[in-house]
């Protein structure tokens, strides 16, 4: 469904790494490269982990819209006489961002997610799932992320638990240059313990909120993938 066009702007993980290249300085890290030729379906779910992580991890741009405007599929979703949710989802998501401007976007990002003091939507695991931050889930989540060998890179203010974060780990996962790590039992794993319980709930809540704009969009399409997601982890039993 993604276009490999689409994430241009995301071509090389900057949200994490490996562990010596997370603890080097942001001059000297090195970026980890998308494996040479996943599958077209795995390379389309890196796709679309990877838009997610760019639509959480920052407002989106004027590039960003203008390439999620401009996507193929979702016109030919159009005229898929009984789409799927997924597929309706990113149709909408396309028609939301051909009639948003980065200024609206930047707008209702720092509403939902930014201000100063609880924001109105939070976007970490530990929230959903303790009723704070920083408490026991991250931990779990730091220590089945060195057992990866992977860590979030230095300069990279959020938490491990931030969704955006989460996602990028998927994406590396799926479509890395290790392929000790690229396997389904590892990416069925990360997602069942420490998305799947709460992602669904962050979205509801962005939905939810009168001043969601485009992020509304965003936040249906990001359910209908993490369902889609859980429906295939759950055929590898």
């Amino acid at each position: 469904m993604a276009q490999a066009s689409l994430l241009t702007a995301l071509p090389t993980f900057l949200l994490i790494a490996s562990l010596p290249a997370a603890m080097s300085s942001p001059s000297t890290a090195s970026p980890q490269p998308l494996a040479a030729a996943p599958s077209a379906e795995d390379a389309d779910r890196a796709d679309v982990w990877g838009l997610l992580a760019l639509l959480y991890i920052a407002p989106a741009d004027a590039e960003l819209l203008r390439h999620l405007a401009e996507q193929p599929a979702a016109a030919a979703a159009v005229a898929d006489a009984r789409p799927s949710p997924l597929q309706a989802a990113w149709v909408r998501l396309a028609e939301a961002a051909r009639h948003t401007s980065a200024v609206a976007a930047r707008e209702a990002f720092e509403t939902l997610f930014g201000g100063i003091g609880q924001p109105a939507v939070y976007v970490y695991g530990s929230y959903y799932l303790a009723g704070a931050l920083h408490e026991k889930p991250l931990a779990r989540l730091r220590g089945d992320l060195q057992e990866l060998g992977l860590a979030r890179r230095q300069e990279v203010g959020e938490s491990e638990d931030h969704f955006a974060i989460l996602a990028e780990i998927m994406r590396f996962l799926i479509a890395g240059d290790d392929p000790a790590l690229c396997l389904l039992t590892r990416q069925r794993a990360l997602f069942q313990a420490h998305i799947h319980p709460w992602g669904t709930r962050m979205c509801e809540a962005i939905a939810a909120h009168p001043a969601a704009g485009f992020y509304g969009a965003v936040a249906d399409f990001t359910r209908e993938f993490l369902a889609v997601e859980q429906l295939g982890f759950d055929l590898l039993d």
